[in-house]
């Protein structure tokens, strides 16, 4: 499996002690906000130590990026997992990347369709755009991807309401990790929102970064506090009432139902 959705899978999961007499140590839990960064091929090859950077993202350039070049910026950073953005690649290329060691794929919605490669398997992030209707982002929760990235979201400057109304929704209908951009100087206060709305992933561009930019910002997403348990891709219907405010739709009558 990849070793990012594996790391989403861990963040997401609750820490409650498993039943019976025997105890046993918790493994360290994953920060709230999983911080990706992103990089050219010549950026990744020059990035030293990154810090706690959850995952790394190369965005080719005009440059080619062939599966031995990829090999050897993961042996530069052989404990973090490297991933790939690719607008569009055959079967065999992708095969190549991923027996060189990519650990997830990132592809916008207008590429073209690639099969899972057999054997070591690489996650797969699909890229949405907020305006894509809601049906279709739906659409998304049944496809064989294992998260979402909406870069369209949150580019940077003070978060928005409306900003933060997108995201909310996109977290309330995509069932899957949710991942957007990420300013290096976001608050704390605008990190908690976004953790709240269901943030799961942050891509933050490596030429956006200032010398110890990155803890800064791990260490602001290590003092979030847990979030609370909700269910993911269901959106909630509300009936308009008197007064203004909106009431649940109620259930469906179990003597209508027995009677149909």
């Amino acid at each position: 499996m990849s070793r990012l959705i594996d790391k989403f899978q861990n963040a997401a999961q609750s820490s409650t002690q498993p039943m019976g007499f025997r105890t046993s140590r918790a493994a360290a839990p994953e920060p709230g906000i999983l911080v990706i960064v992103s990089a050219t091929p010549e950026e990744a090859g020059n990035a030293g130590d990154i810090g706690n950077a959850a995952a790394f993202l190369i965005r080719p350039n005009d440059l080619t990026l062939t599966a031995k070049n990829f090999q050897k910026i993961a042996e530069t950073l052989p404990d973090v997992p490297i991933g790939l953005y690719l607008e569009d690649a055959g079967d065999a290329e992708i095969a190549a990347l991923t027996e060189a060691g990519c650990d997830f794929l990132v592809f916008p919605a207008s590429s073209r369709f690639i099969a899972a490669p057999t054997g070591k398997k690489s996650g797969r992030i699909l890229q949405v755009e907020s305006s894509m209707d809601d049906s279709l982002l739906r659409a998304g929760n049944s496809l064989p991807v294992d998260a979402f990235l909406a870069a369209d979201t949150f580019s940077g400057g003070s978060l928005s309401w409306h900003e933060l109304m997108i995201i909310q929704h996109l977290a309330n209908t995509l069932a899957r990790p949710l991942i957007l951009n990420l300013p290096p100087d976001a608050t704390e206060a605008e990190l908690k929102a976004l953790y709240e709305a269901g943030v799961d992933g942050g891509l933050v561009e490596i030429s956006a970064l200032k010398p110890g930019g990155l803890k800064k910002l791990q260490d602001a997403i290590g003092k979030l506090p847990p979030r609370s348990a909700r269910k993911r891709g269901k959106i909630d219907v509300f009936l308009p009432r008197a007064g203004g405010e909106p009431a649940a739709a109620p259930p469906p009558d179990e003597e209508e139902e027995e009677d149909e």
